[in-house]
């Protein structure tokens, strides 16, 4: 015990060191403000503000009725991204940036020619499916760095959706304390945003941000912004800060204490029939903590101990018809933040993806539209889902600490988390660190450094491994990145190295993407994840996506063909898939789409796809074609059905699914997923089936209730996790979980094996 608390110790002791230089790096100098708020904008769309500082309290009510709104002269002009780039946007919207010494403010008035079409199907905070309503969104680049920023969107019923940007890429994993309010006046609606400064990073002391807002009319199908974006950016084209508006007149204030503690406490019940011996409704309690100190404004430090997530949802159950492992996301509040920070090779820290899930075929299998099978081969060198669980289940976490900091063109984050010992699943004690480090050239371009490290008590040795790796953004549209890596030699005859190179052109007319990439055999990152080993990768893409302009109801159609070459070390061909697809997306946002595919795969081991069913040994060769049909976001019913046919591993596979969502009201939604998938082949039939339904109901932005119920043919399993939040208080919450798990094998039908219901309490302390 003594020694795992020194390793602890001594980890959260070199975290404090990491941040000492950052903090000593000088600020930027202020600027004076002024009392207008319009909007200049040049003859090459660039667009520049100046935010207007107030002394007098707003009611931030949404009405927009303070004596500031009539002072300051509103912003306007937004243009189209879509569907007609750099053209006026057809809805007229005004806009405020107002700053005092605690808050700085957006506020709008979105004026609409048809208010009864407005689309408003989501207020529940952090709802995803934010960017499927009407909504008012802005971003900041705090450090004018044309790279990073934080972004806030709501819409006229009060959703609250936060996220980042960093190095231009979207993360919904940042979250802060802010609020909205917003009301509806004759021909729109009206919205106040209050962002407290101490809940973003910036430069003490002012000057220039970069800012940019977008404005979603969801049944045009419309997206306008204050400073236009390219709309081969699509959905991410808010996250491109290098467009964005300059603002000045800001001025920060200093920084104080600048701290946040949140303990918690908790009650739980819990049940497993199948233990040895049986556990029935045994009650255990649990207290804890998460503190945060912004050091700096640039720099952050959080600890945390005895960490608890009993509040996360269930993971949502996957079809894998393929040989390898499945890729589950993160879902635990003290990993998501910060994620960013740690992705390497443009691969996150914490999940995502569905690795062969879905439904689709293994090796033929369909997932994001076009795209190959293998697209996500990509090693994950830190997967925080190794720290605090095993096979068997979770593993206490005694805590950790993490830095997060910046300094001119430099970007730090550092993390080290320690888990006790579980006895029943042979893990030891074992503390998980990772070092990240980046530096920002040229324009939008950065290099990159990371180092991680699994140290199990009693282990002789630990496990590391380090890369490096680079991202050129040369232009809007194109991209060149690569990484190469290694981890610790485990054998001399293997080869624990691996390295990719990629190329991106991704207009909006015109796409390429060119990659060749090498998994040594050897290679094993055990902080992270790894699909697959001991092969090189091949891989081309080319799109044609043309936008029709007399071709009634139709906004675009795409035509793309890939190509993928797999081998092993030695060059024997081990998979090999040729892919084409066609589709058309219409004015009102539905896709219908097809596509087809050619694939080999060489097995050199047996692996099961249904209950009963197990593919043996051997080289095969077949083709699958599927098509689909997308419902716009727009619709009370929406979603996708995808039906696939065609050869599987000598037999044949017949799937079907959909994937939807039923809007019952703006405060309730139900989000359905089915896939049949039926396997016929010499090896013997069966069926490998998913049912999955959420349930959510939304009573406030800040308090809902939520059920995923899921069935699986496979593993003859169902289960059912239904949660309850209320954040009573900013940042303080009370949460009610139930979940249990259940056969549907045997004469109980369906019996259960497992249960837990557990109340939560947290309470913020800010200084």
């Amino acid at each position: 015990m003594r020694q795992r608390s020194q390793r602890f110790f001594a980890a959260l002791l070199c975290l404090g060191l990491a941040a000492g230089p950052l903090s000593a790096q000088p600020t930027a100098s202020g600027v004076g403000t002024g009392d207008s708020a319009t909007a200049a904008r040049k003859p090459d769309g660039r667009v520049s503000v100046r935010a207007s500082r107030i002394n007098e309290r707003l009611s931030l009510d949404g009405a927009l009725s303070d004596a500031v709104y009539r002072r300051v002269t509103p912003m306007s002009g937004f243009v189209q991204q879509e569907p007609n780039e750099g053209a006026p946007a057809t809805e007229r919207t005004e806009a405020w940036i107002l700053y005092d010494d605690e808050n700085i403010y957006v506020a709008a008035r979105l004026y609409e020619s048809e208010p009864s079409r407005r689309v408003m199907s989501d207020m529940r905070r952090d709802a995803s499916n934010m960017y499927n309503n009407d909504h008012l969104a802005v971003i900041f680049d705090t450090f004018n760095d044309h790279r990073n920023g934080f972004g806030f969107s709501t819409n006229r019923i009060g959703g609250l959706f936060d996220f980042s940007a960093t190095n231009e890429q979207p993360s919904s994993n940042w979250n802060a304390l802010w609020t909205a309010k917003a009301q509806d006046f004759d021909g729109g609606w009206t919205v106040e945003i209050q962002i407290p400064f101490r809940s973003i990073r910036f430069a003490e002391g002012g000057g220039a941000w970069g800012v940019n807002m977008r404005r979603m009319v969801r049944w045009k199908n419309e997206t306008s912004f204050l400073s236009g974006v390219p709309r081969a950016w699509g959905r991410r084209a808010l996250n491109k800060v290098s467009d964005a508006a300059v603002m000045t007149g800001i001025e920060t204030p200093k920084g104080g204490l600048n701290i946040d503690v949140k303990p918690y406490a908790l009650g739980s019940m819990l049940t497993n029939t199948i233990a040895t011996p049986p556990v029935r409704n045994a009650r255990d309690g649990n207290v804890g903590l998460d503190a945060k100190w912004g050091i700096t404004p640039q720099i952050v430090a959080d600890l945390t101990y005895n960490t608890d997530f009993a509040q996360v949802e269930d993971d949502e159950a996957q079809v894998n018809l393929t040989r390898f492992s499945l890729f589950f996301p993160e879902k635990r509040e003290f990993f998501l933040e910060g994620q960013d920070a740690f992705a390497f090779a443009g691969v996150g820290g914490g999940g995502g993806g569905g690795g062969g899930g879905g439904g689709g075929g293994g090796g033929g299998g369909f997932g994001t539209p076009g795209a190959s099978p293998n697209d996500n081969l990509t090693p994950t060198l830190f997967y925080s889902r190794r720290i605090g669980l095993t096979n068997s289940g979770p593993a206490p976490i005694i805590g950790g600490g993490r830095v997060l900091g910046r300094s001119g063109p430099w970007q730090v984050g550092a993390l080290s988390m320690q888990t006790d010992n579980v006895l029943t699943a042979n893990a030891p004690s074992t503390n998980f660190s990772v070092v990240r480090v980046n530096r920002d050239i040229l324009s939008r371009s950065r290099l990159g450094l990371i180092a991680t490290r699994r140290d199990p008590a009693g282990a002789i040795g630990n496990h590391l491994a380090v890369g490096a790796d680079a991202q050129l953004n040369l232009r809007t549209d194109l991209a060149i990145t690569g990484y190469v890596a290694r981890t610790t030699r485990d054998s001399l005859q293997r080869d624990p190295t691996s390295y990719r190179a990629r190329l991106d052109w991704n207009g909006d007319r015109y796409g390429v993407n060119l990659e060749q990439m090498s998994v040594g055999d050897g290679f094993d990152p055990q902080v992270g994840f790894l699909r697959r080993s001991g092969f090189q990768r091949s891989y081309a893409l080319a799109r044609f996506s043309p936008r029709p302009a007399h071709v009634p109801h139709v906004r675009k159609f795409t035509m793309q063909g890939s190509a993928d070459h797999i081998t092993s070390m030695t060059g024997t061909l081990q998979s090999e898939d040729f892919r084409s697809y066609v589709g058309t997306e219409f004015a009102n946002g539905n896709i219908l789409s097809a596509e087809v595919a050619q694939v080999f795969e060489q097995l050199v081991v047996p692996f099961g796809v249904a209950k009963g069913v197990t593919v043996p040994v051997g080289g095969y060769r077949f083709n699958q074609a599927k098509a689909s049909y997308n419902l716009g976001p727009q619709h009370r019913v929406s979603g996708g059905i995808t039906m696939t046919y065609g050869g599987f591993y000598g037999g044949t596979l017949t799937e079907t699914s959909w994937r939807g969502r039923v809007e019952l009201s703006p405060q309730f939604y139900i989000e359905p997923t089915l896939s049949r998938n039926h396997v016929e082949g010499p090896y013997g039939s069966g069926d490998a089936n998913l049912v999955s339904t959420r349930f959510t109901y939304t009573v406030t932005p800040r308090m809902f209730m939520a059920a995923l119920v899921q069935y699986q043919s496979r593993t003859s399993s169902m289960s059912t996790n239904l949660r309850m939040r209320w954040e009573y208080q900013p940042g303080s919450e009370f949460f009610l979980v139930y979940s249990d798990g259940r056969t549907t094998v045997g004469p109980n039908y369906p019996e259960l094996e497992n249960r837990s219901i557990v109340v939560k309490l947290t309470k913020l302390l800010r200084w």
